[in-house]
Formats: structure tokens, C-alpha cells, sequence
């Protein structure tokens, strides 16, 4: 069985190919890192290993690559051949994918291959749909059609903390112990695989935004609350009285909007809080409080991490959401000057105002109760 990865970086080798792999795919890896690509080609294995106390090993084997930039060609082969395509390049780059896996798709139509499943690993909503919007841009009717009887874009949400590194090995990767890969099997073609580490359900809504307004709600409010206040690192901030009581006071808003809107057991989802906020806490993993706070632009806009559970949660409570709103007036106010994003974000709050701001950037009308509570906590 062959899977077809694009993004051979930390998250790619570390997380999705090392499932992958495990399970009994040979992994082609698809990136543009000329250096990472000759040693996954050289070495044909590269070393996993646990951010814990133990810092157990794992060997990830049966794994080659292609130069996506030098060798267009054997990419689309590779596509052609494919039982398995999958990503983990950040959402922005999704979008520079679409030409290569459209002629992939292509030939693989022409040569009535067997169905195939392209799935987005990526730290957005609805990522393998927006991936398919792109790629049939590149078809036209006829080859849309087509496409629709064999290839399928099931959306997936995946939770993994893969720390900035820098190893000796340069194919070494360092995780985190936990991790989730939860799959739309509703939206498959063809057999469902038998993947070790993936969890196939019938909708995958839930999962989405329990995982995005807990884990990445959280995450960004521990990095612009602990800005706030100085912390270096997302240990720094989990260690300060005053963010740790922010972010379980956030999280708790959160937790109950989701147990409302999809009726998740209350203990259950506390006990799902608690093992989040451990993760933060793990001392293997002390990422660099920017590193987690980048981009506030796209984390503050009206479907992402912040504005989006504020305003559910409004809307489902009749009642202010405390603690959110503090935390995106933190990602209003984040200043780096290393972050593009944070630079653009104070440029425009500087030039046209927290109310241009909230309706440009945040999506929020100005009759939206939010639009005033963040005004005035800004």
C-alpha cells in the first residue's frame, strides 16, 4: 500500500507518516526541502521520539521522498499509483497543492484507477473541502464528474503538539505522547482502511470543534495572556496564577457550549479539559510563547479559535462569555514585532480604529452584543 504524504516537516514525519507507516503504508513524502528529501531517500527510516520522562523510540521505516519542485512529474506518477493521499503543510499552503493534485487526479482518472481518498491534516476547519474547491478550479465539468465517482476529500481534525526543534539528526522528530487523528468516514469512497491511531466516525462536526475551542482556544489563550504578562515560554505562562486562571476560566466557557451543542457527557469533557491543560504543562514540551501566538490576523477571525466560540457561546447561554472576550482583547493587543500578522493587526488598529478592527478582521457587525464587550474590554 502506497500513501502519498505532502509536508515532510516535524508534523509530517512525527505525526501523519509515522501513523501512517505503523500501519503498513510505504510513505512517498512530498516536500520542497531538498535536504530533507535526499536524507528520507538516503536513510529510507527516520527515529520518533516521546516528549516524556522516559523519552521512548520508535523507528518509522518503508519511507521515501519526492522534490515536488524538481521533480513535478513523479509526483503526479505517485498520485497516479496512490492508495492514500494525505497533508500537513499549514492551511496558507494548502492552496499551492492544487495543481500538482489535479494532474495527479487526472492521469489517475485516465487510467481508471481504483478510488482514492484525500485527506487534509490541517489545523483548520473543513480543510479537505477547501483543498477539493481548489483542485476542481483546476478541472473542467466533465473531469469534475469524474472525479466525483472515484475520489473523495473526507475532512479530518488532528491534535498533536510536535515542539520547534532542532536535532542533530536532522530526520529526528520529538512529540508529545498524546495525540488524536479523527476522520469523516462519511464523506470516504471506497473501503474504509484499517488505520492504527485513526478513529473513523459518522460525523465529525463534533470532534472538530470540541478539539478546536479546547485545545487551539486554549493554546492561544495561554500565548496572548501570558504575553500580557511577560511569559517567555507556554511553561512560563501555566506556571503564572493570573493566565492559569484565564485559560481554565475560558475553557470552562467552552466546555459549556460544547456539552450544550452537542450534548457531550459533562464529566467526560472535564476530564477531557484537565488531560488539555496537562499537555500545556508537560515540561518536555516548553514552546516558545510567539511560536503558539503567530498569526493573530487568521486566530481572530469570525470562524477560528476565538470570536467563534465567544459568539456560540453568547448565543447559547444568553450570557457574556467572560473570560473569552479577555482573551481575544489579549490577541487584539499582541504586539511582537517579529509576527507579520501581529504587525499588520497594530498598524490597522492604530490607523483605523478597534471598531474597524472587529468588523474587517473579527467579522462582527457592530449590533453583535460581542462587537461592544471586546470594544470595552480593549
Amino acid at each position: 500500500m502506497l500513501a502519498v504524504h505532502f509536508g515532510a516537516g516535524n508534523i509530517g514525519r512525527g505525526f501523519i507518516g509515522s501513523i501512517l507507516s505503523n500501519a503498513g503504508y510505504d510513505v512517498c513524502f512530498i516536500d520542497v526541502n531538498a535536504e530533507i528529501v535526499n536524507l528520507l531517500n538516503h536513510k529510507q527510516e527516520y527515529r520518533v521520539v516521546l516528549a516524556d520522562q522516559k523519552s521512548e523510540e520508535s523507528l518509522v521505516t518503508r519511507v521515501s521522498a519526492i522534490n515536488s519542485k524538481e521533480n513535478p512529474q513523479k509526483v503526479i506518477e505517485a498520485i497516479a499509483e496512490a492508495d492514500l493521499v494525505t497533508t500537513a503543510v499549514g492551511p496558507n499552503i494548502l492552496v499551492f497543492l492544487a495543481d500538482l493534485l489535479a494532474d495527479g487526479v487526472r492521469k489517475r482518472l485516465a487510467e481508471k484507477a481504483k478510488p482514492l481518498n484525500i485527506i487534509a491534516c490541517e489545523n483548520m476547519i473543513g480543510g479537505s473541502e477547501f483543498l477539493k474547491e481548489e483542485i476542481y478550479k483546476k478541472f473542467s465539468t466533465e473531469e469534475q464528474q469524474l472525479a466525483n465517482e472515484s475520489v473523495a476529500f473526507p475532512n479530518a481534525a488532528v491534535d498533536r503538539i510536535v515542539p520547534i526543534q532542532t536535532n542533530k539528526d536532522k530526520l529526528m522528530v520529538t512529540v508529545e505522547p498524546y495525540y488524536e487523528w479523527v476522520v469523516d468516514q462519511s464523506q470516504m469512497t471506497g473501503d474504509v482502511p484499517t488505520i492504527e491511531g485513526v478513529t473513523f466516525v459518522e460525523s465529525l462536526g463534533p470532534y472538530i470543534e470540541r478539539k478546536l475551542f479546547t485545545v487551539n482556544t486554549g493554546h492561544a489563550a495561554v500565548a496572548y495572556v501570558g504575553y500580557q504578562e511577560g511569559c517567555r515560554t507556554i511553561k512560563d505562562a501555566m506556571e503564572n496564577a493570573s493566565v492559569l486562571k484565564i485559560v481554565k476560566g475560558t475553557l470552562k466557557e467552552t466546555g459549556s457550549l460544547l456539552v450544550q451543542k452537542y450534548g457531550f457527557n459533562e464529566a467526560e469533557h472535564e476530564q477531557y479539559i484537565t488531560k488539555i491543560l496537562n499537555r500545556f504543562m508537560n515540561p518536555f514540551i516548553n514552546d516558545d510563547i510567539p511560536r503558539v501566538a503567530r498569526g493573530p490576523v487568521r486566530k481572530l477571525g469570525r470562524n477560528d479559535r476565538l470570536i467563534s466560540p465567544a459568539d456560540q457561546y453568547y448565543q447559547h447561554n444568553n450570557t457574556e462569555p467572560i473570560y473569552l472576550v479577555k482573551v481575544i482583547a489579549a490577541a487584539l493587543q499582541y504586539d511582537f514585532s517579529e509576527d507579520q500578522e501581529a504587525v499588520s493587526l497594530q498598524e490597522k488598529l492604530k490607523a483605523s480604529g478597534i471598531e474597524a478592527v472587529l468588523t474587517d478582521i473579527c467579522g462582527l457587525n457592530s449590533d453583535n452584543p460581542l462587537f461592544d464587550l471586546i470594544r470595552k474590554q480593549f
